[in-house]
């Protein structure tokens, strides 16, 4: 019976081994606490890669919607508008756990070409949990 379970999950784990992550798979350089991000002030553009439906009920204050739903509406817009040279992207969703955000910050360095982006360690989680 035992071995009639594994076989399944063999399969799954081998098949979705790219696609479940419980950790982050932004790299050290490519993080930031949310302490060192508050302190960049006005030098920081807030990225909230989480659905438009969670962006609307509450997001972090000054923060843009820039999420893989809506990426070919939002970001034309956002380099034109938001970006700045000079100024430091700091991208977050819901968790740790989340990789929204670092897609949405891989894709900002690759396809928009800007450097200086962030992923918010701990993301929304982090930021709730310091809210002033």
């Amino acid at each position: 019976m035992f071995l009639l379970a594994e076989v399944p999950a063999i399969g799954e784990a081998v098949y979705f081994r790219g696609q479940v992550s419980w950790h982050s798979r932004a790299g050290e350089s490519h993080m930031v606490s949310l302490a060192t991000a508050q302190s960049w002030g006005d030098n920081a553009i807030w990225v909230d890669a989480r659905p438009d439906d969670q962006f609307n009920i509450e997001h972090i204050p000054g923060a843009v919607s820039l999420n893989e739903d809506h990426w070919n509406d939002q970001i034309q817009p956002f380099v034109q508008n938001v970006w700045a040279p000079g100024k430091k992207t700091v991208v977050y969703c819901s968790s740790e756990s989340c990789n929204l955000a670092m897609d949405v910050a891989e894709r900002l360095r690759k396809e928009a070409n800007l450097t200086d982006v962030y992923v918010l360690s701990g993301g929304w989680e982090e930021w709730l949990k310091n809210k002033k």
